[in-house]
């Protein structure tokens, strides 16, 4: 049955894509404020027509997300004196340093148990929040680079305020709400109740925790956030209950990233250059989704191979087929939601979700951050082309220069700087060490999931290391904020340069960037990046366990 989950997700995703993209191509360019946007632009003392240039966005940007991280960080400290803080203690400061930068980044990696540590005010009013509003940021930034496409000889790129609260109002709040009530029809809690005791079957006794967790659902899923009400994530049955909830969180988690291609196509003009792009993106996610399966289904050992399948880790309620699709669409995408335990996975099955993280999130990546993060590579795919042909190359009509291949780069390189520079100073010392609970090959894959994760704001984890330690709230904390700002400043700053140039007219030694020639360089330019930069370390981790 796993195909028939797989095939009719697909159809649905392609029946959503055109009116999808569509309606975000007229939010992010329309003229006019809705009476609520208008309340909201005057709270926040802004002015929603003036254009900014790139170095002002960035500057907006950074200054909104730095009061998001003291907000969240100070509600966190203080919150065994809010209402509804079902008696917990404050949050220990490197925990909440961690969490703070974790949502505000769109990580929503969670070094702590959910229904034993926030309250329903913290999880509600500071982490839900920055749910849509950091998914909303990322979007911003990617229709930001469009722009600067579309523009020509333009010294500024749009208005930050106004597109992060055209995202969250327009976009994000209203399928958020729908969603939620599509969830709780399906059995997803949403209610105030605090712990309460329960008899098991075996006679024994349990506390559960309610709250108001379809709303947190649903736009963790939607915003590619991934952090859960509860500690096991979308693998609780209060968060994800049954087989055909899983399939509709999978829909939550691919629709904004893929409809977004569509909106890239229509905002240049030219739609034919959003379906390759999408192209490309569903190419890779295919290919990724047939290979999870195949090796969780295989079952790479003696027991999983009796029994026909790799169940260790894994719901009975959705199988190895679900399961194995959910971590493939979780990993590529920044959502790091999972419905069972990455850590359990088969050698190469692990190896997938990792992999899947290294690519970039680009297939189809976070909400916003997979759209950006395929144009770059789609820059450095023309330049590369542009060598071959001895040609300045250019893209969508603009001249791809030293100043912008020298911004992509930099994009490209921020992440593995922070992954492979994190995994060997985790490794090198006795803080990261003494985190760790296993050893040899399987050990050093779970630090470099760590520090993957954390570096790419994914914020899933193959678990096995004890994370929530001061060192390591520290040092993935930082991999967080810098694996999220550095990349969008150098994005910014490429619009900017984008939009400030004049058109360069096509001739016979223009690449068509609409064909499949295209799109199978710019898969192959994506996939030789990531195995020339990770292919060692993922030699040391997954690849070495997987031979044994």
């Amino acid at each position: 049955m796993g195909w028939i989950f797989i095939v009719s997700l697909v159809a649905v995703l392609a029946v959503i894509y055109r009116p999808f993209g569509d309606y975000m191509y007229r939010v992010y360019t329309g003229t006019t404020h809705s009476r609520p946007e208008r309340l909201v632009y005057r709270l926040l003392g802004v002015r929603p027509d003036a254009e900014q240039r790139w170095s002002a966005y960035a500057r907006g940007l950074l200054a909104f997300s730095l009061v998001s991280i003291l907000v969240v960080y100070g509600m966190q400290r203080l919150q065994d004196r809010l209402f509804l803080s079902l008696g917990f203690d404050a949050v220990p400061d490197h925990i909440a340093w961690n969490t703070a930068i974790s949502f505000v980044t769109n990580t929503n990696w969670q070094a702590y148990s959910g229904e034993s540590t926030m309250g329903h005010l913290v999880q509600m009013a500071a982490l839900a929040v920055q749910n849509f509003v950091s998914a909303a940021v990322g979007m911003a930034v990617a229709i930001t680079l469009v722009r600067g496409f579309t523009r020509h000889g333009s010294d500024t790129i749009g208005n930050f305020w106004t597109d992060l609260v055209r995202g969250t109002l327009r976009i994000l709040l209203p399928i958020a709400f729908v969603g939620a009530l599509v969830l709780v029809a399906g059995g997803v809690v949403q209610n105030f109740t605090g712990p309460y005791e329960i008899t098991t079957l075996t006679g024994g006794t349990q506390n559960l925790t309610g709250g108001p967790v379809a709303s947190q659902e649903v736009i963790k899923e939607l915003g590619n956030n991934g952090g859960g009400f509860f500690n096991t994530n979308s693998a609780h049955p209060y968060e994800n209950a049954t087989a055909w909830t899983n399939w509709f969180e999978i829909l939550l988690i691919l629709a904004i990233p893929f409809a977004l291609t569509r909106t890239f196509g229509r905002m240049v003009g030219q739609v034919r250059q959003g379906y390759a792009i999408l192209a490309v993106m569903a190419s890779i996610a295919v290919i990724s989704v047939v290979l999870t399966n195949v090796f969780e289904l295989a079952g790479d050992a003696t027991v999983p191979q009796a029994v026909g399948a790799a169940m260790e880790g894994k719901e009975v309620r959705f199988g190895v087929a679900n399961s194995a699709t959910f971590a493939a669409a979780t990993t590529l995408t920044s959502t790091g939601a999972v419905n069972s335990f990455h850590d359990s996975f088969t050698p190469f099955g692990g190896m997938m979700t990792l992999f899947n993280m290294m690519l970039g999130e680009v297939a189809p990546g976070g909400a916003g951050a997979g759209l950006y993060g395929m144009l770059v590579l789609a820059v450095i795919t023309v330049f590369v082309a542009g060598l071959m042909v001895g040609r300045t190359p250019e893209y969508l009509g603009k001249k791809i220069g030293s100043r912008e291949i020298k911004l992509a780069s930099l994009y490209f390189l921020v992440t593995p700087v922070l992954v492979l520079t994190g995994t060997a100073v985790a490794m090198g010392n006795e803080a990261g060490l003494a985190a760790m609970l296993n050893t040899g090959s399987h050990g050093f894959s779970e630090i470099l999931y760590a520090f993957t994760s954390a570096s790419n704001n994914n914020g899933s984890a193959f678990g096995g290391v004890t994370v929530n330690t001061p060192w390591y709230d520290v040092a993935l904390g930082l991999c967080m904020v810098l694996g999220r700002f550095l990349p969008i400043v150098f994005v910014l700053a490429l619009a900017g340069s984008l939009a400030a140039q004049k058109p360069v007219p096509e001739s016979a030694g223009t690449l068509p960037t609409h064909r499949p020639l295209f799109v199978g360089m710019v898969v192959g330019v994506t996939v030789v990046l990531v195995a020339l930069t990770f292919l060692p370390a993922l030699a040391l981790g997954p690849i070495a366990e997987g031979l044994l």
